[in-house]
């Protein structure tokens, strides 16, 4: 994956929250998913209509902005890290890449909760 630097990723990330309006309202990806890090720690993404994700992983605020990819929402997180969350079969996988990384870092199950 590409790097970008964090004014652009700041600035892409508020051009895309503005551009969502209702285009995610009725989105499979719209709520909160319970995924585990890299320590096998479980914590929840809430992915919100207006394409803000937000996150708490062990004390750690996250946020960011989403959007889909055909059957995968993708996040762009401000730390520079990027997580999917795609749609394989019966089931959801979560992958998160850390800026370099061109294969993912950690993958683990996505579970849909609320």
């Amino acid at each position: 994956m590409a790097s970008l630097g964090r004014g652009a990723r700041v600035a892409s990330a508020d051009a895309l929250a503005r551009d969502h309006g209702a285009d995610l309202d009725d989105n499979e990806f719209v709520g909160t998913w319970s995924v585990e890090d890299s320590n096998g720690e479980t914590f929840e993404i809430l992915l919100s209509a207006s394409g803000i994700a937000e996150a708490s992983r062990d004390g750690e605020g996250m946020s960011g902005t989403w959007d889909t990819d055909g059957v995968s929402a993708v996040i762009a997180w401000d730390t520079g890290w990027t997580t999917k969350i795609t749609h394989a079969g019966n089931a959801y996988i979560k992958t998160a890449y850390d800026a370099t990384a061109a294969a993912p870092t950690n993958t683990s199950a996505a579970e849909k909760v609320a």
